[in-house]
C-alpha cells in the first residue's frame, strides 16, 4: 500500500432498478461498488452492474476521484452527466454508499457494511 494512501474500504450499494431496461433484466437491482480512502473519504475506484461497458465506465469515470463524504455534489454530477433509465437507482445506491461510510467513520456497528 503507498505511504500516502490511507487504508482502502470497499463499500456497496443496492437499488432497484426500473423496469423495461436491460440491467434490470439481468440483475433487478444495480450494485455500485466505490473504493474509497479511510481518510480522505476520495473514491479511488468505482464500479456497477450496468449493462452496457459504456455506461459502467461513464458512471466510474465521474465518480472515482471525488469525495463520498460530498454525496450532494456526486448526485449532482450524475443528475447532469447520465440521462440513462436507472439514474434514480445510481442515485439511490450512492446515498446509501454515504450512509455507511458515515457510519463506518463514526465507529458503529461493523454490520452496517457489506
Amino acid at each position: 500500500m503507498d505511504k500516502k494512501q490511507g487504508k482502502r474500504i470497499l463499500f456497496s450499494g443496492y437499488a432497484k432498478l426500473p423496469t423495461g431496461i436491460t440491467a434490470s433484466e439481468v440483475y433487478k437491482v444495480i450494485g455500485v461498488v466505490l473504493l474509497i480512502d479511510e481518510d480522505t473519504g476520495m473514491i479511488l475506484e468505482a464500479d456497477c452492474t450496468l449493462a452496457t461497458a459504456v455506461a459502467r465506465n461513464h458512471v466510474s469515470s465521474i465518480l472515482v476521484g471525488k469525495s463520498i463524504a460530498m454525496p450532494d455534489q456526486l448526485v449532482s454530477i450524475v443528475d447532469k452527466t447520465y440521462q440513462g433509465s436507472a439514474k434514480k437507482a445510481i442515485i439511490t445506491a450512492i446515498r446509501i454508499i454515504h450512509d455507511k461510510y458515515r457510519s463506518y467513520k463514526e465507529g458503529l456497528a461493523p454490520s452496517v457494511i457489506d
